[in-house]
């Protein structure tokens, strides 16, 4: 992949995110539950819009996620861990911000994880 594909990749993520951001959004009641995936790591925050602040977050860089790898069955499990820490704050439900990533393998295992704990979208 050359230079040119990939930033016409990253161009082309930052328009499909910005296009669903302009109606998603996330409120005390339904917070929103963001996805983002690097070379080696995969992230999950639950924000609050109205305050700006992250109420709960997990990574696979975290010591006690440490052994979750970048692929299907790691994400479920971050899914899983995810729900559980919402659970802890009370929270029942989220709006899901897939970050411009198409809603499949690795993005709709984490969702999935988080339903398995309880969470409704």
């Amino acid at each position: 992949m050359s230079v040119k594909e990939l930033s016409d990749k990253l161009r082309k993520r930052g328009q499909r995110k910005l296009h669903v951001r302009k109606t998603l959004s996330g409120t005390p009641e339904k917070p929103r539950m963001t996805v983002f995936k690097s070379n080696n790591y995969l992230y999950v925050q639950v924000i609050d819009d109205v305050v700006g602040n992250t109420l709960v977050s997990a990574s696979s860089l975290e010591e006690s996620l440490k052994g979750i790898k970048r692929n299907v069955e790691g994400a479920g499990k971050l899914g899983e861990e995810i729900g559980k820490r919402l659970k802890e704050k009370n929270v029942a439900a989220v709006v899901f911000d897939r970050n411009g990533y198409k809603y499949h393998g690795i993005v709709k295992a984490i969702a999935d994880g988080a339903r398995k704990a309880g969470i409704t979208f």
